[in-house]
């Protein structure tokens, strides 16, 4: 695994066991010498690595998850979704939780919704999907939105 795999699976594990930066840095410092993963070698990465495991990260092969969905406003969505779930404010994360919210919030407006969120075709249903997982994002103080330059 070259340099740059390992920093990214770094951080990725970090990410989903709920490490922060602080945390992540004196780790590193404790199993390195160095809390930088700049200054670090990659035999020192690979400590990290290690250390991360043995705290119970396992780490999935690429392609087992599931595909991202073809339109930009869905996997926009997802990113959506996902930046909630970090911040632990929906109960189920993931692509079941996703599906499960929109089919609560939106079937009786529709008349139904779609089983899968990347199923979704219609762009006001997708964009009322947006502004409502975006509201969310706001009455919870994540920011999710790109600062428009004026």
């Amino acid at each position: 695994m070259n340099r740059q795999s390992l920093q990214r699976m770094i951080h990725v594990a970090c990410r989903q066991m709920r490490i922060d930066a602080e945390t992540r840095h004196a780790m590193q410092q404790e199993v390195t010498g160095k809390s930088s993963m700049s200054d670090m070698t990659d035999r020192e990465l690979r400590l990290v690595a290690d250390a991360l495991r043995a705290r119970g990260f396992e780490s999935k092969p690429h392609g087992t998850g599931r595909p991202p969905a073809a339109r930009a406003d869905v996997r926009y969505i997802h990113v959506l979704w996902g930046l909630l779930a970090d911040a632990e404010v929906v109960d189920r994360p993931g692509a079941d939780g996703l599906n499960a919210f929109i089919r609560a919030r939106f079937s009786a407006g529709w008349g139904s919704a779609p089983i899968d969120v990347d199923a979704l075709r219609d762009h006001k249903q997708i964009n009322a999907v947006i502004k409502a997982l975006q509201a969310m994002c706001d009455r919870h103080g994540i920011v999710c939105r790109q600062a428009k330059d004026s």
